[in-house]
């Protein structure tokens, strides 16, 4: 199985400008992601609160509320996190921390993939859109949240919120290889994720 998000090359080999502050944006009428980040060692690092466009991708944002409500996304690690574009997490069943995370990135939940509700939400910093393989119709449990515009993904990956609190918990969310397209060693990880409608 392919890794569920393909980072495009000229990124890598250019980078993104790191934003240098959360852009003004309000919290819509929800529902809210609220993130607790820790470090590898179980130390929270604080909270991050994602605002979900349930009126953009209503069926991406189903899945997302579905998994945190189960409990699912506790514990998974942040396993890609590029400076100046990305922290991608999510993967339920390979991205445990604690457990082996070599193939973290390359799975998904136990429910089906969902089919592209690609949306006019341009990708920016605190941007969260879904994360998928090749086929654009694969989305399933993994995310990711910008940490600086990202255009380029317009109208490719569905947008499903906005990030409106803790911009300095989400940056400074332990950062991977650029080399190794952004894989961490000794990953943070989503400590508890819990709901607020």
């Amino acid at each position: 199985m392919l890794n569920k998000f393909l980072i495009p090359a000229m990124v890598l080999a250019a980078g993104a400008a790191q934003a240098e502050g959360l852009p003004g944006v309000s919290d819509g009428p929800g529902p809210n992601l609220v993130i607790e980040v820790a470090d590898s060692a179980g130390q929270s690092k604080g909270k991050i609160v994602l605002d979900l466009y349930n009126d953009k991708a209503p069926k991406h944002v189903e899945r997302l509320l579905t998994l945190a409500k189960s409990g699912a996304y506790d514990g998974v690690v942040f396993h890609r996190v590029i400076d100046g574009f990305m922290a991608q997490t999510g993967d339920v069943e390979f991205g445990k921390h604690g457990s082996d995370t070599a193939r973290a990135g390359m799975g998904g939940s136990s429910m089906p993939d969902l089919p592209a509700e690609f949306n006019d939400v341009s990708f920016q910093a605190g941007t969260v859109g879904m994360a998928r393989s090749q086929d654009p119709n694969s989305a399933n449990s993994q995310f990711f949240i910008d940490l600086a515009p990202a255009t380029f993904l317009d109208g490719q990956y569905t947008v499903v919120g906005q990030l409106v609190d803790g911009w300095d918990v989400l940056n400074a969310v332990k950062k991977g290889d650029p080399a190794a397209n952004g894989a961490v060693v000794d990953p943070d990880h989503m400590l508890k994720v819990t709901v607020e409608e």
